[in-house]
């Protein structure tokens, strides 16, 4: 049996930065969100579930009890809601420095859609994404902000199904969440090479996480999964004995390295360095092939638009 060993990363001094992290009630998103309050960073946690992000405060305060981190609501899922957390942040006023697009959906057994009426996972996972990082762009680049948005090894596998991105005619729920990251990768690394061309001031990263046990193909009665899967039980297992996958610890540190190492690039992909990057520490990776498509990237960033009613500027 492999001996697990603790995986860490150094994280800068970020007083005085404002952070915004998606997902973070729980799980992978939890762990960056504390991190970066641990190292001083203002961080605001934009949650669906309220009585979940009030008990993810007090975990980050538990081992950062000076953390300053506010609670905001905000449903990927809905457009309106993701406009309105957008409205209330830019009548703040106040530059953000740093956006962990990390909450996502994974595998419904059966084809769900969101409050507009688009695929889940798609819906969530890059519409919802797309929108926030659009309505928050003032800000953004007020601040100098870096982006990181969090992918998925899935990300490797399938394609984008240009003839039915919502998949109304024949769903495949892994399919579809391939698709869902391979699109919120795109659009990352072309909001990269968009702020570059239009002098936005905004840097934009990918991470993905590897493999680890977290919550997403755990029991969750709400997407019409009624237990955990097989697949979850697995990858507990393998985690547990520090067998090729990594721990929820562990996960959170790609998109660490992603957001604040001061070596880390716009247009990049950060993953596990261990065997087939299911793992390890983290490191800088090749690009998923999915994901190399400029023409691809603006072709889905015209249909982003035109879905979500929501615009750029011009690059």
């Amino acid at each position: 049996m492999q001996r697990r060993t603790t995986i860490d990363i150094a994280v800068p001094d970020l007083s005085g930065k404002r952070a915004v992290v998606t997902g973070a009630s729980d799980g992978i998103g939890l762990g960056i969100a504390t991190r970066l309050a641990r190292a001083g960073a203002e961080v605001l946690l934009p949650v669906r579930n309220l009585r979940k992000g009030e008990a993810a405060i007090a975990t980050i305060r538990q081992t950062a009890p000076s953390a300053k981190v506010s609670l905001h609501t905000l449903d990927l899922s809905a457009l309106d809601s993701v406009a309105a957390f957008g409205d209330s942040l830019r009548t703040e006023g106040r530059p953000l420095h740093f956006l962990v697009n990390n909450a996502g959906v994974m595998t419904p057994p059966d084809r769900q859609t969101t409050a507009d009426g688009f695929e889940l996972q798609f819906g969530t996972n890059h519409l919802g994404h797309f929108a926030l990082v659009a309505h928050l762009l003032p800000l953004l680049r007020a601040g100098g902000a870096r982006v990181t948005s969090q992918i998925s090894v899935s990300a490797n596998r399938n394609s984008i199904n240009w003839d039915d991105l919502n998949w109304e005619r024949s769903y495949k729920g892994g399919h579809a969440y391939s698709q869902s990251k391979i699109a919120l990768g795109l659009f990352g690394l072309e909001l990269d090479r968009r702020s570059r061309a239009a002098g936005w001031g905004v840097s934009s990263n990918l991470c993905h996480p590897g493999v680890a046990p977290t919550s997403l193909l755990a029991a969750r009665p709400e997407i019409g999964r009624s237990e955990d899967t097989l697949g979850v039980k697995v990858i507990r297992a393998l985690s547990a004995r520090g067998i090729l996958l990594g721990t929820v610890e562990s996960a959170r540190l790609p998109a660490l390295q992603a957001a604040t190492a001061t070596e880390s690039r716009g247009e990049r992909l950060y993953g596990p360095s261990g065997p087939g990057h299911l793992g390890g520490p983290p490191a800088e990776q090749k690009l998923y092939s999915r994901l190399r498509g400029a023409e691809e990237a603006r072709r889905l960033w015209t249909a982003s638009e035109e879905l979500t009613k929501v615009s750029f500027p011009a690059a």
